[in-house]
């Protein structure tokens, strides 16, 4: 099963990052944090399920977590209206670990130590630093810990369910192949997604209610990967909703009608499809074979913090670490030199990313890549936990408008794993016993 089917969690840092862009999202979430109520009761039950017990207290430090994830400052009344979602995820949650204890399916502490190390490197974290935000904020780290044991495991049950199906045949990618190229110079989207199930026809509106809740955090800043991290019940919510690159015949006609009227960047509003509501976003819009983009073989040198940045009390080896990064920045005038001062900074990140597509970096970033010539080194670029010195080694424009073997085949599994996650799910609600008591 592809590595990318792994947990995204917490925050969702890009590849690179600026200064702004970190430095400025330090800071609200503690504030959100506060903003969730304390509730009363912790110990008290919410819901039963085939005798496990979620209490109230399950409920509030997800809810904790989740205003901590978007780094906005949530109102009592926005989380309270997250509450029947959060209880009925956290019923599935348990239904799923139950499985996972039924086949025997082993998840080690190794295994998940080595997911939140994951977690932490790929938020440029100092190893330990998500255990104390999360205590800083009010969220017990067990609560992360057991999100965590879920989806490892969870994924394991999968591959286990599919079989033989996860193998992907020459003859099945020649057919996807074929495919696409019967649709050449059709419109293709890339398109992120956040799944909000309907079992019974008695849930729609409370589901509707809930996306609509949702919708309105997204548009207010609320990042996309983030929010389909915590909510949506689609396995793409292990890649931040992510769909890829998909074709019209791939997408519910509703949703692609949707997708025919937005802009990039837009969030949609609630779409009914078969088994829930949909909310979608468009990252790109593209023909089939016909997209050239700018790749770049760059090289980085990431210099970590000790600590987390307050940029108006910086400390002495904050200090030390930017004369570092300046001194790269001067001296580096070609591309060993400044994959060499990575690894001997002991960089979180690899001195060598291999090629970056600049439609895949943020905004400020791609702004950074597409000034500076090939062969120097950039100025230092901070962040909250530590500052970044990279350089272009070449650019090349390739056609990325034909999806390679390789992504072909990973459609293919994800598309097998989704129907077989919902199949399964539906299984496992149909023979439980739940008992789920008013908040």
């Amino acid at each position: 099963m592809p590595s990318r089917l792994l947990a995204v969690l917490l925050v969702v840092a890009p590849l690179f990052a600026a200064a702004p862009a970190l430095a400025a999202a330090a800071a609200p979430a503690a504030d959100a944090a506060a903003a969730a109520p304390s509730g009363k009761g912790g110990a008290s039950i919410v819901a039963i399920v085939n005798g496990d017990v979620i209490s109230r207290e399950d409920v509030e430090n997800r809810r904790r977590l989740f205003a901590l994830s978007t780094g906005l400052p949530l109102s009592p009344e926005v989380l309270d209206r997250l509450t029947a979602q959060i209880t009925r995820q956290l019923i599935d949650e348990r239904l799923r670990l139950q499985e996972i204890q039924r086949r025997r399916i082993l998840v080690s502490d190794e295994d998940i130590a080595k997911a939140i190390a994951d977690v932490e490197v790929r938020n440029n974290m100092s190893a330990g630093t998500l255990r104390k935000r999360l205590a800083a904020d009010g969220v017990a780290y067990r609560t992360l810990v057991d999100q965590i044991r879920v989806q490892i495991g969870w994924t394991r049950v999968l591959r286990q369910q599919l079989g033989a199906q996860a193998q992907i045949t020459d003859a099945d990618i020649a057919e996807q192949e074929r495919l696409v190229k019967e649709e050449i110079g059709q419109p293709e989207f890339h398109v992120g997604e956040i799944f909000i199930p309907v079992e019974e026809p008695s849930q729609a509106e409370e589901a509707r209610r809930f996306s609509d809740t949702v919708i309105q955090q997204l548009r207010a800043g609320a990042p996309f990967q983030v929010v389909a991290a915590e909510f949506s019940q689609s396995q793409t919510a292990l890649v931040g909703g992510d769909l890829g690159w998909v074709q019209a015949p791939q997408l519910d006609p509703d949703v692609l009608r949707v997708l025919n009227e937005m802009p990039p960047g837009a969030v949609s509003n609630p779409i009914r499809v078969p088994g829930g509501y949909d909310i979608v976003t468009l990252h790109a819009k593209r023909e089939i074979g016909n997209d050239m983009e700018t790749v770049a073989d760059v090289r980085q040198a990431f210099l970590p913090f000790t600590s987390r940045l307050d940029p108006q009390n910086p400390t002495d080896q904050q200090k030390q670490t930017l004369a570092k990064a300046q001194q790269i920045s001067a001296s580096a005038h070609d591309c060993a030199a400044v994959e060499a001062a990575g690894t001997a900074a002991g960089s979180v990140r690899p001195p060598h990313p291999g090629e970056i597509r600049f439609d895949g970096v943020p905004p400020a970033m791609r702004a950074v890549l597409e000034k500076l010539p090939d062969n120097q080194a950039s100025g230092p670029l901070v962040s909250a936990d530590g500052i970044l010195v990279i350089m272009v080694c070449s650019r090349t424009q390739k056609n990325v408008g034909i999806p390679t073997r390789a992504e072909i085949s990973d459609r293919l599994v994800n598309e097998r794993v989704e129907r077989v996650s919902r199949q399964l799910m539906r299984d496992l609600r149909r023979r439980a016993v739940i008992d789920q008591r008013s908040s």
